[in-house]
């Protein structure tokens, strides 16, 4: 399995719709990509859409107690969570030899000039997995803005910029095949 995600966590003030609605999208977009090329990878693509982040992670907690017994099928786990603003890289947390071989993906991406592989992968409801030793991914883009919106009554539809969120679908959707399409799994 390689897990792409985000979470829907609206507020009283705002929509959500950055936080983490973006997330949310993108990783939509990258299985909608994926299937209307026609791609079909070796192994299983899966979306979730986490809910309960801000009140402690309890859907990703409950999502992980049911799907824990089969720890050994997830290849990696990607959460967008810092809004969807211009791309710069991944965040990755993983072995060394797993590391190298998510650069040589992101090379891939030279052409729209995302290929910074970053040390830590961060994601609240990615933590259990990583913890775990399964691979771990968070989008990394400008997030000079993203306190401006945050958790406000400005976190709308607005604050979305469609080609900046197109960047971030094109970095889910080309990390998540490649991974799901290799012969053999990341190396733990």
């Amino acid at each position: 399995v390689v897990l792409v995600s985000g979470h829907l966590d609206s507020w009283d003030v705002g929509q959500g719709a950055m936080d983490d609605g973006g997330g949310a999208f993108i990783s939509w977009e990258a299985l909608s990509l994926i299937k209307d090329l026609g791609l079909r990878p070796k192994r299983t693509l899966r979306l979730v859409l986490w809910t309960g982040e801000e009140q402690g992670g309890v859907g990703a907690k409950q999502y992980y107690q049911l799907h824990k017994e089969n720890i050994s099928n997830f290849d990696i786990v990607m959460e967008s969570d810092e809004g969807t603003f211009k791309p710069s890289g991944l965040g990755f947390a993983g072995s060394a030899e797993a590391r190298d071989m998510v650069k040589e993906i992101m090379t891939l991406l030279q052409p729209i000039n995302v290929t910074d592989v970053y040390d830590t992968a961060d994601g609240t409801d990615i933590a259990y997995w990583m913890r775990d030793g399964v691979p771990g991914a968070s989008l990394h883009d400008d997030i000079n803005k993203y306190f401006w919106f945050h958790h406000s009554q400005g976190d709308t539809m607005t604050v979305q910029d469609p080609n900046q969120m197109n960047l971030c679908a094109a970095v889910w959707t080309v990390v998540s095949y490649v991974i799901a399409d290799m012969e053999d799994m990341l190396p733990r």
